[in-house]
């Protein structure tokens, strides 16, 4: 070696060595590893040493600087916060509830029958404040066996007669259940038959035979005609559809404060509170022979089983419950004929009012009647109406007024 070399040799001897954590050479033989080879640079600019480059990679890969991230220099992944699972979570859950309410209006919306046209009705008197819905339940044995027919007690009759009639009326001033009797002596006004296309003449009857010769459409018009209240909305229901309905409730929780027997309506019903399953709740609201008022007697009856009817149907137990829900659903929305206008919405409000009407937040009523007995020529029997307290009555129901009169 030269003189230069030998005295630079010294030098470096004479050096205190570099502490392990600065030396990565050292650092690797003291953690038992193998040290890293050097190697060689290539020349730089004017024959200098080129420049050391940064390193990537993790801890002792060079004197470049340290890389981002886990072991490796591979990048680690955030954590997700609990605060992000739950409100992902709650995403999920709103958006399977959305489709799944999606669902069921369209599935709902499907099963609906709309066969009443309000609009073919004649002579209507203007539109009123408020709703009034036109609620029937016809003796129609569409679906029923001739067993059935002989086991619920319905006859075999053929026809369309009407079995009870309300108006319900809902509004800024509460809901109203108004009871019409079907054998209210009222006028039925011309009309022109479905079948001949004959026009018939205005006529005094029973309220029942508008519906016997004229379907809803003409039931409606004579109910307008006699009580100038606008029908908004009109919604009937057969034995099939009201049996069914009821057992897809399981059953209709009803208190009778004495025995009832009717061989007729096949009624046969302790005193006490008892639930009712779809037969017997047919049997309870059509007998009447053992009502002192006989249909007036019974029209208390209807009313007051539709009322726990519909607030069972829209409680709690039954709306949070998909297995009860989806039946009821079903068994209401295949028997239900409405009118062509009627939505999802305005039988959700229908039966809601209902419900109303039961838990004390609106009136349960009946026609204001003079004679009970009304002796007609033509018809027999039938019900007279109180005029002077009933167009008091109608008017404050179409005008949407606080309801006066209540009996």
């Amino acid at each position: 070696m030269n003189g230069w070399s030998d005295d630079t040799e010294q030098r470096r001897r004479a050096e205190p060595p570099l502490p392990p954590e600065l030396s990565p050479r050292r650092a690797a033989a003291a953690a038992g590893g193998v040290p890293p080879q050097p190697t060689r640079r290539p020349p730089g600019p004017a024959g200098g040493p080129a420049p050391i480059p940064a390193q990537v990679g993790g801890p002792g890969g060079g004197y470049g600087p340290p890389a981002t991230g886990g072991p490796g220099g591979m990048t680690r992944r955030p954590r997700w916060s609990t605060r992000r699972k739950i409100g992902c979570t709650a995403l999920g859950l709103v958006v399977v509830l959305l489709v799944v309410s999606v669902s069921t209006y369209f599935w709902a919306d499907s099963k609906v029958r709309r066969e009443v046209d309000l609009s073919k009705v004649e002579d209507r008197p203007p539109t009123g404040k408020g709703t009034n819905y036109l609620i029937v339940g016809s003796d129609s044995r569409e679906g029923l066996s001739k067993a059935q027919e002989k086991e619920l007690h319905t006859g075999s009759d053929s026809g369309q007669r009407t079995d009870s009639m309300m108006i319900l009326h809902t509004g800024d001033n509460g809901s109203t259940m108004m009871s019409l009797p079907r054998d209210s002596y009222v006028t039925i006004p011309a009309f022109t038959g479905k079948q001949s296309h004959k026009r018939y003449p205005a006529s005094t009857h029973k309220l029942n035979k508008a519906y016997a010769d004229g379907g809803p459409e003409l039931l409606a018009r004579t109910i307008e005609y006699n009580t100038g209240i606008h029908i908004d909305h009109y919604a009937e229901i057969g034995f099939s559809g009201f049996v069914n309905l009821v057992d897809a409730l399981g059953g209709v929780d009803m208190c009778l404060d004495k025995p009832l027997r009717d061989k007729a309506s096949g009624a046969d019903f302790t005193a006490g509170c008892q639930t009712l399953d779809g037969k017997q709740s047919l049997a309870f609201v059509r007998q009447r022979h053992q009502e002192a008022d006989q249909d007036l007697g019974r029209m208390r009856n209807q009313q007051k089983f539709l009322s726990t009817l519909a607030h069972q149907a829209a409680s709690p137990s039954t709306i949070l419950n998909p297995f009860t829900l989806y039946p009821v659903i079903g068994s209401g929305l295949d028997t239900l004929v409405v009118d062509k206008d009627m939505s999802l919405w305005n039988l959700a409000s229908m039966f809601w009012a209902m419900k109303g009407v039961t838990g004390g937040d609106g009136n349960s009523i009946t026609v204001p009647i003079a004679t009970a007995g009304y002796w007609t020529k033509n018809d027999g029997v039938a019900v007279k109406w109180d005029m002077t307290k009933a167009k008091t009555l109608f008017g404050e129901l179409q005008n949407d007024e606080k309801v006066t009169v209540t009996e």
